[in-house]
């Protein structure tokens, strides 16, 4: 097992499914559905391989806990549905593994928490995300018992962080210093 050259794999597919010029939804309708029927959403493409990837690694996972959270996190923040109900399970294998070496996943928690707040701030994230993010680590964890009053407090913990990060990030642009106030206040 080479740790760096799966390292790099990940780093790099997250890199070109990131990058400004597959962000679709910041296109024209026209230049969109010209780019989707020549090419595809090749985010979408290369977001399963990652996915398929992930799940190879096997006991190897660990190695990549907590590091990888923010390049999968950047991931499953690109607005297209079905990237990012194939990918956000990731998620959730690495609070199990993390969960089945030490008992918790404080590690996966403190940087998902960490680089959500960083995400946010750059204009990633919705309402939609949210949702998706909340509905499918807690079905994942109805099938985990040992684990599920856990990942419902994350997953309470990070809905709340994320509301709060969105209003904060919607009332930036607003001329009352009073919302803005009450916001941050809420957000810390």
């Amino acid at each position: 097992f080479n740790l760096q050259l799966w390292n790099n794999y990940f780093h790099l597919a997250v890199a070109f499914i990131t990058q400004d010029s597959l962000q679709l939804e910041n296109f024209s309708h026209a230049k969109y559905n010209k780019i989707q029927n020549k090419y595809g959403d090749m985010r979408r493409l290369i977001g399963f391989a990652i996915r398929d990837m992930w799940y190879k690694l096997g006991q190897n996972k660990i190695c990549f806990i907590p590091g990888m959270v923010g390049p999968i996190l950047e991931m499953t923040l690109i607005p297209e549905v079905e990237l990012r109900k194939a990918t956000i399970p990731i998620f959730f294998d690495m609070m199990l593994c993390e969960y089945q070496r030490t008992g918790e996943f404080k590690k996966f928690e403190n940087e998902i928490i960490l680089k959500l707040d960083h995400e946010v701030e750059g204009g990633r994230g919705d309402e939609q995300y949210m949702q998706l993010f909340e509905s499918i680590l807690t079905e994942c964890a109805k099938q985990h018992p040992g684990i599920s009053s856990l990942v419902e407090s994350f997953v309470s913990l990070v809905r709340g962080l994320l509301e709060r990060l969105l209003d904060y990030r919607a009332v930036m642009s607003d001329e009352s210093k009073d919302n803005r106030m009450s916001c941050t206040v809420n957000l810390l």
